[in-house]
């Protein structure tokens, strides 16, 4: 699990969760924010893209996360990237022969 070194991943009982569960627990660097620069990336894209501009008011936990992982799929099949010639990762994978 990595961090960026926030107190709550210090929090005791956070390690000790870790701990139980077999989990390693990373942290980036002191002061070194391009240790984390993919993540904070993505988190700010799954921000804009999928939780600001909603109206989040009456939709349960379960509708939540449904909602959520359905958003996960998209981006992590066809959401197109600059990275990858404007391609989603499935076109990608199609035209290197590697898709299914």
């Amino acid at each position: 699990v990595h961090s960026d070194r926030g107190g709550h991943y210090r929090w005791p009982g956070w390690v000790s969760i870790c701990e139980r569960h077999g989990l390693a627990r990373s942290m980036s660097r002191k002061g070194c924010t391009p240790d984390n620069a993919a993540m904070e990336g993505f988190f700010g894209r799954l921000k804009n893209e999928f939780f600001y501009y909603r109206d989040w008011r009456g939709v349960s936990v379960d509708g939540f996360v449904a909602r959520l992982e359905s958003y996960l799929e998209y981006y992590r099949r066809d959401r197109i990237r600059e990275s990858l010639g404007w391609l989603s990762p499935d076109e990608y994978r199609r035209k290197l022969g590697y898709a299914v």
